[in-house]
Parts: C-alpha cells; structure tokens; sequence
C-alpha cells in the first residue's frame, strides 16, 4: 500500500534508520497524495464544468444556470476531496497517532465549512431564480438569507469548537444558553432587522423598486435592495442612502408605490390672495367678465339669478352690499375650476377642485387640488408649473392680487414716492 511503499524503500533500499525512514515516508505520502487530490480535483472540475454546463445549456430552466454562477458544484467538488482526503488519513498518518489525531480534526472542520459554503451558493441560486420571478422579484430575500447563513454561519462555529476541543456539543449548547443574553446584545440589530423584514414582507410595506421618502433621514427616491440589517435607497440625486431595516417599522415613512399605480399624481398647492382685493362685482365687471370664455355662461346665469332675487325681493341696491351679489374671488375659483377641467394633463376621473382655506395674516390661500396624469417627476413639475403660471397671470383680470413680502426694490419705490410728493 502507498503508506508503507516509500518506507521501504528508505528502509531498504538506503539503509535509513526507523525513525528517518518513518518520517520521510510521511513526506513522500504527503506529497503524493497532495499531488494526486489536486490532479483529481482538477478533472473532477474540468469534467464536471463541462457535463454541469451542457446540461444547463440544454434545460429551459434559468436556475442550473444560477447554480453554475453561484459555483455550487464546485463547492460540493471541495467536500468531495475533503471527504476522499479524510478517509486516507489514517492510512497516511498510521506511524503518527497523536499528527492524526489533529489533522483529522482539522479535515472534519474544513468539511463543515465546505457544507456551509456549499448550502451558501445553493441558497444564492434560489434567491437569484426567486428574483426572476414576479411574485418574488420585489420581496427581501437578501434578508432571508442572510439570517439562515448567520444561524448556519454560528453552528459551523460551534460545531467547529466541539471538534477542535473534543468537547461533547451538548456542553457548548448548555455555554451557549448562558450566554444568551450577550448574544442577544450583539445580533440585536441583526434580530431587529430579521423581524422588521418580515413585517416588511407580509405586510407588503415596502418592495424593492418603490419610492420612498423618509424626511428625518434625508433619503427620497427608489429602494433597491433591502437585506438584514439595512434597507439601501438610490436618492433623486444619485447618492445613496442606507437606512436600518427595523426603522420601516420603528418610524414614519411615505410610500409612493400607490400613486404609481394609481390615475395620478396629486397635485396640493396654493397661493396667497390679499383680501383688501376681494370686492363684489358692479354691473360693468359682469359685463367685462363676460368675455372670459371658460365663465361666461357661468357669469350671464349667476348674474341673471341674483338680478332676478334682487327684483323679486325689492333689495335696495342703491347700496352693493345689499342683497346677493357675485365677488370677483368667488368668479376666480369658479375659472379656475372650469380650467382645471380642461386641461388636458389632469385626470378628470379623480378629484379635483379649486378651495378656499382659512384666512392667514398673509392673505386667504387658495389651494388646487387635483392629479396630473403625469407621474413622472420630470413631468409632474412641468404640469404643475404651468397651471400655477396661468393662475398667476389670471390674477389681475380678475381684480385680484397676490400677496408678497416687500422686497428692497418695493421699499425703495414707495419712499422715492413719498419724496416726490
């Protein structure tokens, strides 16, 4: 047999002492042996990545080709040598009792670590086929798996200790409910992150892929990854953002999935109008109103309306505050309405209006609430932009004003006037 080959030819053929012989015959075996397990390793490989890879060519499958990608068989090629290497221990180490004892403590920890590399590359492969797939492409996976190969990262160790040491594992087990509370201390973001990713996935808060705004953290744009302990955000303007995973849970955040998949993008915003500017219309405004197309008709029927429970009712409107009367702010909202309607960029099936809000010191807001079509970013703002220019230019036709702080220039302007006078 190869133990024992090269002792006699040392022993015999050179005429070494016992203990030279003994331990150059374990040289020689080492090398032999080292020699022959990478040449096998080799065509184990060569031919296995051949075989492996005209399979895969020739399935309709994606997943042997994750598996390849992954290199999961040549994973399990190294716990096939570790296993071969394992058994021929005892026949090389036969002369060193106490070497082989170690060594083959070391061999069995190297096969525990080739399984965990190897059940690493086959989950991979699973979250890689799962992402491909509609129903998984925007779960967390990640965070999946990086929990299974934490739990199975800490049994390799513990396993791995009880080998090294030749301590039972039940007494590493026993230690290791003593230090619970320790570990719970150092995995609590891991835990933390474990838990919140569930929460995150069955209540189906968050996907990847969805934009997300969390104002305290300063992260605004698409989620693209979301694992164990952090969820990572690709902001608006091309930083990044990583953000921990139990804070889904813990804190506030806005999700604009449902406006992507909904009509339209809302639309809030308002201006301020001055209220000294708000006045009811005398009869030659109507008539200049009138000629505004989008309100015409609403014009001549309100004025026809109030003129006649005016006469039906003998108001004295020898004074304008008597009786009913049309504003030029309550005209300005109806325009606005009748503008919102017809434009082209808002979704007339969802709801839209022109509101007054409650009086401020700076004026009386007047808010358009609406969905652009638009949902792009982009877009959006063009859309909304150019409603709110309109609006700001149709002010003055209406006798309105908007309200703005005094700048230097307006400052500058009234006391050159004062002087003139």
């Amino acid at each position: 047999m190869l133990n024992k080959s090269f002792y006699r030819i040392f022993k015999e053929h050179f005429s070494l002492s016992e203990t030279l012989a003994i331990h150059l015959n374990l040289v020689a075996n080492l090398v032999v042996f080292g020699v022959l397990g990478y040449i096998l390793f080799k065509i184990f490989r060569y031919v296995g990545r051949r075989t492996v890879n005209k399979m895969a060519a020739k399935t309709s499958t994606s997943f042997d080709d994750m598996l390849i990608k992954n290199k999961t068989f040549l994973n399990l090629s190294r716990i096939v040598i570790l296993t071969i290497v394992f058994n021929f221990l005892k026949d090389i180490l036969v002369d060193f009792p106490n070497l082989f004892t170690y060594a083959e403590r070391i061999a069995t920890i190297a096969i525990i670590f080739a399984i965990v590399w190897f059940i690493r590359s086959v989950l991979l492969s699973v979250k890689d086929f799962l992402r491909t797939t509609n129903a998984f492409k925007d779960k967390p996976l990640e965070s999946y798996v990086q929990i299974f190969m934490v739990i199975m990262w800490l049994i390799a160790a513990i396993s791995s200790f009880s080998v090294l040491t030749g301590k039972p594992l039940i007494r590493f087990l026993t230690a290791l409910g003593a230090f619970s509370a320790v570990l719970l201390l150092i995995f609590k973001d891991t835990i933390l992150g474990f838990v919140s990713s569930i929460q995150v996935a069955v209540n189906d808060t968050v996907r990847i892929g969805d934009w997300i705004t969390m104002e305290k953290y300063g992260a605004d744009g698409d989620v693209v990854e979301i694992n164990l302990t952090s969820v990572i955000i690709r902001n608006f303007d091309n930083t990044i953002s990583s953000i921990p995973t139990y804070y889904l849970t813990s804190d506030s955040f806005k999700n604009w999935r449902t406006m992507n998949t909904s009509g339209g993008r809302r639309i809030k915003r308002s201006i301020l109008i001055k209220i000294n500017s708000i006045h009811f219309l005398s009869d030659e405004d109507i008539e200049r109103f009138k000629k505004i197309e989008l309100i015409s008709d609403y014009i001549e029927k309100s004025s026809n309306e109030v003129k006649k429970y005016n006469e039906e009712n003998n108001v004295d409107k020898s004074l304008i505050l008597n009786g009913r009367n049309l504003t030029n702010f309550g005209s300005f909202r109806i325009y606005l309405d009748k503008y919102i309607e017809n434009h082209p960029k808002i979704n007339q099936d969802m709801l839209l209006m022109s509101r007054q809000l409650e009086p401020t010191p700076n004026g009386i807001p007047l808010e358009i609430y609406a969905f652009s079509r638009e949902k792009n970013w982009v877009d959006y703002e063009r859309v909304m932009a150019n409603i709110f220019d309109h609006i700001l230019a149709s002010v003055k036709y209406f006798d309105l004003e908007v309200f703005q702080n005094p700048s230097s220039i307006d400052i500058a302007n009234l006391k050159e006037a004062k002087e003139s006078e």
